[in-house]
């Protein structure tokens, strides 16, 4: 039974990130102030980690950064940005594919 447990809890565990939504998150950042930026996706708390990773995507870890100045900022939702934990538009490619692929569909 322990080992069946064991297998199951592995199964559910991730080893590539989710997106946690479509679109980036627009935040405030306090100049100074330390972050954890959730690159799992499985954070109850967006844009930011809540541990969630450390039962369900034990592999990803926090971007932990520290705001230059006070500023807001588009956070990445997607998990897919190559500029962590910034937006760069990666949701956009990955709708229009998906976009693409509804229309070959049809």
């Amino acid at each position: 039974m322990c080992c069946f447990v064991l297998q199951v809890q592995r199964c559910l565990q991730s080893t590539q990130p989710v997106p946690a939504a479509r679109l980036p998150y627009r935040v405030k950042l306090s100049a100074g102030k330390r972050y954890a930026w959730c690159a799992c996706g499985h954070s109850k708390k967006q844009p930011f980690c809540d541990g969630t990773h450390k039962a369900k995507a034990p592999s990803i870890s926090p971007l932990l950064f520290t705001a230059d100045k006070n500023k807001t900022v588009m956070l990445c939702a997607c998990k897919q940005t190559k500029n962590s934990p910034y937006c760069d538009g990666s949701h956009l490619k990955s709708e229009k594919i998906k976009q693409e692929a509804q229309v070959r569909k049809t």
